[in-house]
C-alpha cells in the first residue's frame, strides 16, 4: 500500500464534521479533561513537548496555549459530534473493526508533533486551512506495518520524504500503518484543522495467530499424548547456541519433531472460528453504538414503542405480530458465540460513544433460539417476518423478538403507530 493524496476543488467538503468554533462550543458545553479528552502539544528545536495541566480544559486556558503556538488535539471527538459519530459508525461497518478519530488544530507557523509512525491506517480529512505533510518510508523491514507506534524521531533519523505535499480544505490524505509522517503550517499563513480517522489497529495475521495458537496448544496438551511426552534427555547438551554447529544431525532431527508437532497443532487443534469470535468480541466492545437514520430510529426501541402523552396516557403499544418484519440494526452490531458450554450474543447497541466506558454487554441465549439468531444474522440487510423464524412456539417467537428489539439489536420495517 502507498500514500494517496486526493485533491478536491470543494473547500467545504468536510465542513459539517467539525470546525474551530465547534471545538470552542464543546469546551464550554462538555466537561473536557486535559490528557483524557484533550492534549496541548508543541514541537520546536527538534523536541516534542506536551503541556497538559491537570483538570478541566476550559476555553480560556486552551486558547491561550493556542495563541502561544501550541497545537490542540481533541481525542475521540465523535463522542460529542453526531456527524463524526455517523461517519465513524458507518465506516466500522465497512472495515469490520473500530474506527477512531482525533482532531488536530494547529496554529499558523507551527508544528505540534515530532516525526513518528503510528500503529493504524490513517485517513487525514482537511477541514480548515492548509497543512504541509511530509511522509517517509519505514526505516527498515522490521518497522514496515508495525503493531505498535514509534517513539519520536529526529529529522536526521528519517531520510528524505517520499511525499511532500500541501493538503487543503476538502482534501483527503491516506498513509499506511508505519509511514513516518510530520505536518506543519510554516509559511502557509493560516491555522490548520483536520480530522484523522484511524482503522485496523491490531488487526493483523499476527494478532489472529497470537490469539489462536495458545488456545490450540492448550487443547492439544490436554487431549493429545504426543504433546505431553518428555523431551529427550540429551537435548540441552545438543541443542542451543553453544552446540549449533556441532550436532547437525541431532539438531535436524529435533527440528523435524518440532515441525511435526506444529503441523499437528495447526491441522487438528487450531480453531479459526473460535479465534474469529474472540477477536469479534473485542471489536464489539470497541465499537461505537450504531447511528440510526430517521426511519430506523422510529422503528427502533429508541424512537418507537410506548410513549407517555401530556395527558398521562400511554400510546403506541408494542405488539409483534407474525407479519411484523424485522432485521438487525447493523450487520456487525452483534456476535453469536458458543463459550463455556453456553450460547451468548455480544452486542454493541448499548455501548457508549466514549471508548470503553461500559463493560462488554451480552445476552445468554437458549439453544432453541440459536437457529433463529443465525437466520437473522445471515438475512441482513433484508427484513424477515417474525412468522418465518425457525422457532416452533409462536409465543416464544414474539418474546424472543421483543427481547432483541428492546436491546436495540433489531429494528422493524415499519413503526408501531
Amino acid at each position: 500500500m502507498k500514500p494517496l493524496h486526493i485533491k478536491r476543488s470543494n473547500s467545504t467538503y468536510y465542513k459539517d464534521l467539525i470546525s474551530s468554533h465547534l471545538i470552542d462550543t464543546i469546551l464550554r458545553e462538555h466537561h473536557i479533561m486535559f490528557t483524557k479528552n484533550l492534549d496541548v502539544t508543541s514541537f520546536s528545536n527538534n523536541r516534542r513537548k506536551t503541556h497538559n495541566p491537570q483538570g478541566r480544559a476550559v476555553p480560556s486556558v486552551v486558547w491561550d496555549y493556542f495563541l502561544n503556538g501550541c497545537s490542540i488535539r481533541l481525542i475521540n471527538p465523535q463522542t460529542y459530534i453526531p456527524e463524526l459519530h455517523l461517519l465513524n459508525a458507518s465506516l466500522q461497518e465497512f472495515f469490520h473493526c473500530f474506527v477512531g478519530s482525533n482532531s488536530y488544530l494547529t496554529p499558523p507557523n507551527s508544528q505540534g508533533f515530532a516525526p513518528h509512525y503510528d500503529d493504524i491506517e490513517a485517513f487525514i480529512l482537511q477541514v480548515e486551512g492548509k497543512k504541509r505533510w511530509r511522509l517517509y518510508k519505514p526505516r527498515c523491514n522490521e518497522e514496515t506495518l508495525p503493531r505498535y507506534s514509534s517513539p519520536n524521531f529526529s529529522q536526521r533519523n528519517i531520510g528524505e520524504p517520499i511525499l511532500d505535499t500541501i493538503v487543503e480544505p476538502g482534501d483527503l490524505l491516506y498513509f499506511p500503518r508505519g509511514t513516518i509522517h510530520q505536518g506543519d503550517t510554516f509559511g502557509l499563513g493560516h491555522h490548520s484543522l483536520h480530522v484523522t480517522l484511524s482503522v485496523y489497529q491490531k488487526n493483523t495475521w499476527g494478532d489472529f495467530l497470537e490469539k489462536s495458537i495458545p488456545a490450540a496448544l492448550q487443547s492439544a496438551i490436554q487431549t493429545d499424548i504426543r504433546f505431553r511426552k518428555g523431551l529427550p534427555l540429551y537435548y540441552l547438551r545438543r541443542i542451543g547456541f553453544a552446540f549449533a554447529n556441532e550436532y547437525f544431525d541431532i539438531h535436524k532431527k529435533f527440528l523435524a519433531q518440532v515441525q511435526s508437532l506444529l503441523n499437528i497443532l495447526v491441522s487438528e487443534y487450531l480453531n479459526i472460528d473460535e479465534t474469529a469470535d474472540e477477536l469479534a468480541k473485542n471489536h464489539i466492545h470497541d465499537f461505537l453504538p450504531p447511528m440510526l437514520n430517521k426511519q430506523e430510529y422510529y422503528c427502533s426501541v429508541y424512537g418507537g414503542g410506548e410513549r407517555m402523552t401530556k395527558s398521562g396516557t400511554i400510546v403506541n403499544r408494542v405488539q409483534f405480530k407474525p407479519s411484523t418484519s424485522i432485521r438487525l440494526s447493523r450487520a456487525h452490531c452483534i456476535r453469536l458465540v458458543m463459550e463455556r458450554n453456553s450460547y451468548r450474543i455480544y452486542y454493541s447497541c448499548d455501548n457508549s460513544k466514549e471508548y470503553h466506558e461500559y463493560e462488554l454487554q451480552y445476552l445468554e441465549i437458549h439453544p432453541k433460539f440459536i437457529d433463529a439468531i443465525k437466520k437473522i444474522i445471515l438475512q441482513f440487510p433484508s427484513f424477515m417476518k417474525v412468522k418465518d423464524l425457525p422457532i416452533k412456539n409462536h409465543n416464544y417467537k414474539v418474546q424472543f423478538v421483543s427481547d432483541l428489539w428492546e436491546k436495540g439489536i433489531l429494528v422493524c420495517e415499519k413503526p408501531f403507530f
